[in-house]
C-alpha cells in the first residue's frame, strides 16, 4: 500500500454561478481605467512585466482603493477559508487577511518568470479574461532541485515536475505562497487579464 506525503493541494474553483458576465466586464473596464491612470506602474511594467502591464510595482492593495476590488476580495474570502479547511490548518477567519491585490494584463510575449511569494500564506488569482490560447499557469514540484540522481518519469505519469493549469474566465485558482510558479509568454494578441493576491496569517 502506498500513501501520500508532504504534498500540497491546489484549489480550483467557479467565483459564483450568477452576475459572472457582468462582474467580469467591469473588472476589465476599471482594469483598463487603472492601467491609463498608473503612469509609475506602467513604467515599473517596462523594466519588470516587458511587454504588459501588472499594478504590482505601484498599486497593490486595489482591494482597499475600489469598491469593485472590494467586493471581488470578499468573494475570494470565502474560498480561501474553504481552501485552508482542506489543507488542515487550525485558524480563523479573522486571522486569513487578504493583504495585496493587483492586477496584470499580458499581450502577446509578455511572461512572468519562476517565482513565490515570500511572507504570504496563500495566493492566489481570479481570471477575468482567458481568451483562447491564453497562457496557463506552471507550478513546479517543490522537491525538484533535490531529484539529482532521479529517473525519468514515463511519458503517462500522473506524478509530473511541471503542473500546468489552463485558467479560465470566473474562476479562482489558489495555492500556498511558497510553491514555486510561472507564465509563460503569451502567444496570443488578445488580452489575458487577472487579478493577484496574497494573504496573511493576522
Amino acid at each position: 500500500m502506498t500513501e501520500a506525503h508532504f504534498a500540497t493541494l491546489i484549489y480550483r474553483a467557479p467565483l459564483l454561478t450568477r452576475g459572472l458576465v457582468d462582474i467580469n466586464a467591469d473588472l476589465a473596464d476599471e482594469c483598463e481605467k487603472i492601467r491609463v491612470f498608473d503612469l509609475p506602474g506602467r513604467r515599473w511594467s517596462e523594466d519588470n512585466y516587458p511587454g504588459g502591464y501588472t499594478s504590482y510595482g505601484s498599486m497593490d492593495r486595489l482591494h482597499l482603493f475600489s469598491s469593485t476590488f472590494d467586493t471581488l476580495r470578499r468573494r475570494i474570502d470565502r474560498h480561501v477559508m474553504r481552501y485552508a479547511d482542506a489543507l488542515e490548518w487550525d485558524v480563523t477567519p479573522d486571522q486569513l487577511v487578504m493583504t495585496d491585490c493587483w492586477i496584470n494584463l499580458m499581450p502577446r510575449g509578455c511572461a512572468h518568470s519562476f517565482h513565490v511569494h515570500p511572507q504570504s500564506v496563500i495566493s492566489g488569482t481570479y481570471y477575468v479574461a482567458t481568451p483562447r490560447g491564453a497562457s496557463p499557469i506552471t507550478f513546479e514540484d517543490p522537491r525538484l532541485t533535490r531529484m539529482m540522481a532521479a529517473p525519468p518519469r514515463r511519458a503517462d505519469a500522473a506524478q509530473r515536475s511541471h503542473l500546468r493549469v489552463k485558467p479560465r474566465a470566473g474562476e479562482v485558482l489558489l495555492f500556498e505562497s511558497w510553491l514555486r510558479h510561472e507564465v509563460p509568454p503569451s502567444r496570443i494578441d488578445a488580452l489575458r487579464i487577472s487579478v493577484s493576491f496574497n494573504y496573511h496569517l493576522r
